[in-house]
């Protein structure tokens, strides 16, 4: 088990306390020295009114030390939480023991149980915007097993914008505030979207009442990339996950959304802290859609397009464990700003399909945490995994700790080695080895089918979250170039005659609305400019002092 007090300081390491017996835990104010502090309310100057001296050995510690409290924030998933638990195997999938599709000791053995720590977050905006956006949430599963880790990163919808990792950067820098003006602004997002058709199933989910969900407890989760599972034989099978609340799934409108955000813009991060605090402990269960590995040419689509769903008819949910959440952080920068996840923390038994946007977030993100938070983050408690690690990697910017298995040679850091270094472990089943053969290309998939499920969650949704869908995207668009409005219309026309045309007639509605009001802009972004005059009109002027 991963121990209560993870992510805070080792008792070794606590106020007042070396770890040799110099002195106990003190209520004792000190330096990072360890020097106790005899006054924290005046720096040493010359005479009462200054001017300050350089010495001031205190001061400048304690100042430089504030310079820095705080590192880079995340490119994308700046804004969350977090919060510890524990993942409880089944021991099964279906009717079937586990072990028939993967070598995965955490799943083994109904009921036991392996420590985790969660983060949700919101995707595109920054680290205190507020938490009642439109945008993807972001669901990411530390599991702390015997192992080693492994990080389940996901998403709480279940597809994604994009197929291909290189067109990420320009998916973010889209959604992301205009270089120049330092806004979000809509038209900049249709204009990558019009070029992007896979998009279109994302953007159902997005600009429905499944984009701004009610808070972290109530939304499902998703690995949205395909996986595999690899058995004792080496066989491996294509996996989908999926988290499933226990509490029920809830969404709001953007009216809805825009009354909450008024009142509290760290509403979901506090729902999620007070829940826990009360013992009202959030759960969900874990499925997995199985399906054999392979190109699977009897689909409209291929099963590694993290554009597409797999249907449920025809590869079932199958439920596999189950996690509760029921511990918050001691220290929200140590253990959730800190905490640092990635695609490729797989423990044996689990593997990367050839989904080529699994492989270039498996690159991305943890290249993020080593410019983020340094190439020595895995040392810090939150992410260091509990089974003892033995490697041969040596210093960096702010080395924690050598980890030297005792016994061995200190003096041999490479491997192999005839004076007592480490060696090489024996697997626990027979290696994976999938065949290709293929030529090196640069190239679409071939089953893109761009239209067919977006049309179908759109004849999915119940009639207030089409009502609701057509109403953002009328609002979105009507502000929109027309080039942009033309090619985003006959697009939504694919995925449904009646989407698109109920798309068109919204946004003739917002523009006829427009010249009424003689207003340049309506919807959301009527707002936003109506909000800009109130701050002048509605203000009462002060006399300068």
């Amino acid at each position: 088990m991963i121990p209560a007090d993870n992510g805070k300081p080792n008792q070794s390491q606590s106020n007042g306390s070396s770890g040799n017996g110099q002195s106990n835990p003190s209520d004792i104010l000190t330096t990072r020295q360890g020097h106790p502090v005899y006054d924290n309310q005046n720096i040493r100057t010359v005479g009462n009114r200054g001017p300050a001296t350089m010495e001031n050995y205190q001061f400048l510690e304690k100042m430089s030390h504030f310079d820095r409290e705080r590192i880079p924030e995340r490119v994308v998933h700046a804004r969350g939480t977090g919060a510890h638990g524990v993942f409880e195997a089944y021991g099964t999938v279906g009717n079937d023991a586990i072990s028939k599709y993967t070598r995965a000791s955490l799943f083994q053995e109904k009921g036991k149980q392996t420590p985790v720590f969660v983060r949700f977050s919101t995707v595109g905006h920054g680290i205190h915007s507020p938490e009642t956006l439109r945008d993807p949430r972001g669901f990411a599963v530390k599991f702390y097993t015997e192992d080693g880790n492994w990080d389940l990163v996901g998403n709480n919808l279940k597809v994604f914008f994009i197929r291909d990792a290189i067109k990420f950067p320009d998916l973010i820098h889209s959604q992301k505030p205009d270089p120049v003006t330092n806004i979000q602004n809509q038209q900049r997002i249709f204009d990558f979207f019009s070029g992007t058709p896979e998009a279109m199933h994302m953007i159902t989910f997005l600009y429905s009442p499944w984009g701004i969900p009610a808070n972290y407890r109530q939304m499902q989760g998703s690995g949205v990339n395909t996986y595999k599972w690899i058995n004792e034989e080496g066989a491996g099978v294509l996996v989908k996950y999926h988290w499933e609340p226990l509490q029920g799934i809830k969404n709001l409108t953007q009216k809805q959304a825009e009354e909450i955000q008024g009142k509290n813009f760290n509403h979901a991060t506090q729902d999620l802290y007070e829940a826990i605090e009360r013992g009202d402990f959030p759960q969900w269960e874990l499925n997995v859609q199985i399906m054999e590995d392979g190109e699977h040419q009897e689909l409209d689509f291929d099963p590694l397009d993290d554009t597409k769903i797999w249907p449920q008819d025809l590869f079932p949910w199958m439920p596999v464990g189950k996690m509760t959440l029921n511990r918050n952080p001691v220290n929200f920068f140590a253990e959730v700003e800190q905490s640092a996840f990635g695609t490729g923390v797989l423990v044996d038994g689990l593997d990367f399909s050839d989904d080529k946007m699994l492989q270039g977030r498996t690159f991305s993100y943890s290249d993020t945490q080593r410019y983020r938070v340094g190439a020595n983050y895995l040392q810090l408690p939150i992410n260091a995994p509990i089974k003892k690690v033995a490697t041969n990697q040596r210093d960096g910017q702010m080395a924690y700790y050598q980890d030297i298995v005792p016994g061995l040679n200190p003096h041999v850091n490479y491997e192999p080695s005839n004076l007592g270094g480490l060696r090489e472990a024996q697997r626990a089943g027979e290696e994976h080895s999938p065949h290709y053969s293929a030529n090196l290309v640069r190239q679409k998939i071939d089953r893109q089918n761009n239209f067919k499920q977006a049309g179908e969650r759109y004849r999915v949704f119940e009639a207030w979250e089409r009502e609701e869908l057509i109403s953002n995207l009328g609002g979105a668009l009507a502000n929109c170039a027309k080039v942009i409005q033309d090619k985003m219309i006959e697009m939504f026309r694919q995925c449904d005659a009646e989407y698109g045309q109920r798309v068109a007639d919204e946004i003739q509605k917002v523009k006829e609305m427009m010249q009424q009001n003689g207003k340049a802009a309506v919807g959301t972004a009527a707002k936003k400019e109506e909000a800009v005059q109130q701050a002048e009109e509605m203000s009462t002027e002060a006399k300068p002092y």
